[in-house]
């Protein structure tokens, strides 16, 4: 754990507003986080949350320049690495993260361009195309993580960037109907040609054999993700930050098995955890023992 410091009151408001962002709109992420040290917990909230204004600045349908609102958000981020005074509490609390656990630029600037996708893409030809989405909306954020966590290990790394993987494509996979709204598919195209599902089908919500085909290829191929990010965990600095990961991993992992359990019905209803379901899988892991 880092030195502690004092920080402003400015400062401390950032990283309570930070908490507040991942309290209401990432439960997962809040509830495996509150295990963490305060220092990397607050770090990990604030970087969290201004990834969270960059996709809602592309999600929200009340936004109605998105391009703008993206590269507002973007000179944020660059201002943040510089020595200008900021104003904004969120803003200097991010500042101090990726000062105090020198995070690269480059990340954030591989997150924005992820978002960019989002404004200019809306079909993805094959896995190809659609993993370099994941790296940069959701690898990266798996590289930031380990810079807070302190893991240096360069195995650490390539498991990291997968988990982020697979947890985009469990949302993709969760969120096909939701996407389809929002005029983006992110199944590939070609694998849509090949289990004969029609874009006409997602729109009509239609539950055909082949798409529930197609719908468990999506998932195995998450899980496979999974699996192998579950083998980077003990690159992991202690136990404690190896047992929050595992807990995060594990529920998330989980919404596979409730599509699944659904017979991969993602369009009558959105796929979530309970409270219940969060809170067994917790305390399953912690019984577990496999962190230590």
């Amino acid at each position: 754990m880092h030195g502690s410091q004092n920080p402003s009151l400015s400062l401390q408001k950032g990283y309570a507003l930070a908490k507040e962002i991942i309290r209401r709109h990432a439960k997962i992420f809040y509830l495996g986080a509150q295990i963490l040290p305060k220092d990397e917990r607050l770090a990990i909230f604030a970087v969290y949350a201004v990834a969270r204004y960059a996709d809602e600045s592309v999600d929200n349908t009340k936004v109605t320049d998105k391009r703008q609102q993206l590269a507002k958000i973007a000179a944020w981020i660059e201002s943040s690495y510089g020595q200008t005074p900021l104003s904004e509490p969120l803003l200097q609390a991010f500042r101090h993260t990726v000062q105090r656990y020198r995070i690269p630029f480059e990340y954030f600037d591989e997150l924005i361009r992820g978002m960019r996708m989002d404004l200019d893409k809306t079909r993805y030809a094959d896995f190809e195309e659609l993993n370099t989405y994941c790296y940069r909306v959701a690898g990266v954020i798996g590289l930031i993580t380990l810079c807070i966590l302190g893991a240096s290990a360069e195995e650490a790394r390539e498991h990291a960037v997968g988990l982020g993987t697979a947890m985009q494509l469990t949302n993709i996979a969760r969120d096909v109907r939701e996407d389809w709204q929002k005029g983006r598919v992110y199944l590939p195209q070609d694998e849509l040609a090949r289990f004969g599902v029609a874009e006409d089908d997602i729109a009509c919500s239609r539950m055909t054999e082949n798409f529930v085909s197609l719908m468990r290829f999506q998932l195995e191929r998450a899980r496979g993700y999974y699996r192998r990010a579950y083998s980077g965990v003990r690159y992991l600095p202690s136990p404690r930050i190896r047992l929050v990961v595992l807990m995060i991993m594990r529920m998330y992992s989980q919404i596979l098995t409730e599509i699944e359990r659904r017979g991969c019905d993602i369009f009558s209803r959105r796929i979530y955890l309970n409270a219940l379901q969060r809170a067994s899988l917790m305390l399953g892991t912690v019984l577990k023992r496999s962190y230590l």
